[in-house]
């Protein structure tokens, strides 16, 4: 016969571990995984947002000027009469609001 010992005070340490990591994970929620979110989501309004036109620039650091922009890549002129083609997940920036130096 086997006899079982419960001793008081255990269960409240568990306890109170379980709502340290439940504050823990709300913490990192907020501080870490929403504010990436954000972003995510106004970059991929940004992307949509494309137009012929808009200086841009790219994930690579390439200044230019978008001439043709379809469903999954953008023409960027970069120079006279040199036209890059790029993924749009690679453009990253809106430069036309940047005065030049």
């Amino acid at each position: 016969m086997k006899t079982f010992v419960f001793l008081e005070g255990g269960g409240a340490g568990n306890m109170s571990f379980l709502l340290m990591m439940g504050l823990v994970f709300v913490v990192m929620y907020f501080f870490m995984i929403r504010p990436q979110q954000k972003r995510q989501k106004e970059l991929r309004k940004f992307r949509e947002s494309l137009q012929k036109g808009d200086k841009v620039v790219t994930s690579g650091g390439i200044y230019g000027t978008i001439v043709e922009i379809k469903d999954h890549y953008a023409l960027v002129e970069v120079d006279q009469n040199v036209k890059l083609r790029f993924d749009k997940s690679t453009i990253l920036k809106d430069m036309s609001d940047v005065s030049p130096k």
